[in-house]
């Protein structure tokens, strides 16, 4: 399955057809219990290098930038390339909107696919000191604003590439 875009209505003045725009919203969470403290973890999200060894676009990269403050962000490229399909463009970009270190991040993101943005979020990553290391608590609040030629993907793929993602936390802290 590759992460295509499906062709957007055709729309005059912002209207879709007389219909009001398909954008579908959907939160889930993810957590997870780390085995090490909570400023441990946060060092994986807010230490550039830290962060690049467990955070990345599925495909070739391009690009990659990391502004780890308020109002600062994080911008990615990349090409992904399935065979017998044609590549496609990938690009991130997220605003950090509160910072406490150690304990919580909250931040904006959209995602791109060959330049059309296909769903923007809102992330609060909260972390708190558990038994043997942290408890990392993803919620995510999607707005999927370009449905994919499966829609009905669309949100267990961001789900599961969150997860996936997430599964590679734990050899960052170790490195």
């Amino acid at each position: 399955m590759t992460l295509g875009a499906a062709a957007p209505d055709e729309a005059t003045d912002g209207q879709h057809d007389g219909a009001a725009p398909g954008v579908r919203h959907d939160t889930f969470t993810v957590e997870s219990h780390l085995a090490a403290a909570p400023g441990t973890v946060f060092g994986a999200f807010a230490d550039t290098p830290a962060r690049r060894r467990w955070f990345r676009l599925p495909g070739r990269p391009v690009s990659y930038e990391h502004d780890f403050t308020v109002t600062g962000g994080e911008t990615a490229s990349s090409v992904f390339t399935v065979a017998g399909a044609a590549p496609e463009r990938l690009a991130y970009a997220s605003r950090y909107l509160d910072i406490v270190p150690g304990a919580r991040i909250v931040y904006t993101y959209t995602s791109r696919v060959d330049d059309i943005v296909r769903w923007a979020s809102l992330v609060t990553v909260e972390l708190r000191p558990r038994a043997g290391g942290t408890e990392l608590r993803w919620t995510e609040q999607a707005a999927f604003l370009t449905p994919s030629a499966e829609p009905e993907h669309d949100l267990p793929h961001l789900r599961g590439a969150t997860r996936l993602r997430l599964n590679g936390l734990p050899a960052a802290l170790d490195g």
